[in-house]
């Protein structure tokens, strides 16, 4: 699957990002003393935790301009992608993204998808993980599942509709023939949130921001959508290892509007570059149980296509496709 590919390459990104040195004489910084980093998710989600800790190893080393974080959440990141597609293409405004800029238009949501951008480099990984209402009567996959079968729809899920966290959902009711009832919620903490209070029973989370949560006992982790055991939390049983084969988790990278002066994609590549292989912030992001997954421009570019196409199969597999 997809996501056993992206994980076995991760290593060989990391060594390519070693050896990759972009060209300084042909980069150009762009002609703003603040360039913003749109988010198209609230404040305290994943996304914008793995971003914020890009921006302040950014900022510390000094570049120039300075990166600014701006969230702009709604419509499960439409919106604020939707306002960066509209910025103008100078390296002022670029964007956060991951598969949800994909899933988003193989459902229809959106008319635009990964090309309508011009990408500059992918970041990182985070699996993601099956959770479970704290006083969910079921602790495992299988016995989720059963209870699912048994009694089909009856078990909600929290997600975003027709975004990644509903796409894990789908591809779990294709492997397993369970069907559940969704509830559709706005970002990953509005999830998190309705999962811990129990307004839904199952959500699809990661370490990043459900660890404490987990580590206290407030949420079930039910299994990490993983090929291996992830070290960092060793006693998670993947979903494979429980019967259920499905790998998945988010690449988040950045772009900037189409048009946008290849002197300038170089300038913020170079910065995204040096920023990945600095080891506080492997350290950091390795913490929250991400990776560093650092892809140049060019490669990152080549990595979209293939995402895409591989979504686009699974999506027509499970029903999901509705693209415009």
């Amino acid at each position: 699957m997809y996501k056993r590919t992206l994980l076995s390459t991760a290593a060989a990104a990391l060594m390519a990002a070693t050896a990759f040195f972009p060209d300084e004489s042909r980069a150009a910084a762009p002609d703003c003393s603040t360039a913003q980093l749109i988010v198209p998710w609230g404040a305290g989600g994943d996304t914008d935790i793995v971003f914020r800790t890009f921006v302040d190893a950014i900022n510390k080393s000094g570049v120039k301009p300075e990166l600014q974080v701006v969230n702009i959440g709604g419509q499960g990141g439409n919106r604020g992608s939707g306002e960066a597609r509209k910025a103008k293409p100078d390296g002022c405004t670029l964007v956060a993204i991951h598969e949800s800029v994909i899933t988003s238009f193989l459902t229809g949501r959106v008319d635009y998808t990964y090309d309508a951008f011009e990408p500059i480099s992918l970041v990182t990984y985070t699996p993601s993980i099956i959770g479970a209402y704290a006083k969910a009567p079921y602790s495992t996959m299988k016995e989720m599942i059963d209870a699912a079968k048994k009694e089909p729809k009856s078990i909600t899920a929290g997600v975003t509709l027709g975004s990644t966290s509903h796409f894990i959902f789908l591809l779990v009711e294709d492997a397993t023939g369970a069907e559940f009832r969704y509830v559709s919620y706005e970002g990953t903490r509005e999830r998190n949130t309705a999962l811990l209070a129990g307004n839904v029973m199952l959500g699809e989370t990661n370490i990043l921001t459900a660890k404490q949560y987990i580590s206290e006992g407030s949420l079930k982790a039910l299994g990490i959508a993983t090929e291996k055991r992830d070290e960092q939390v060793a006693d998670i049983p993947t979903l494979k290892e429980q019967g259920v084969p499905v790998t998945y988790g988010l690449a988040r990278g950045v772009m900037a509007p189409k048009g946008t002066p290849p002197e300038i994609i170089r300038f913020w590549e170079g910065v995204f570059e040096k920023a990945a292989m600095d080891p506080s912030l492997t350290k950091a992001i390795t913490g929250a149980s991400s990776v560093v997954m650092y892809k140049n421009a060019a490669d990152y570019a080549a990595f979209l296509k293939s995402s895409f196409a591989e979504h686009e199969r699974l999506a027509i597999k499970i029903g999901m496709y509705k693209k415009p």
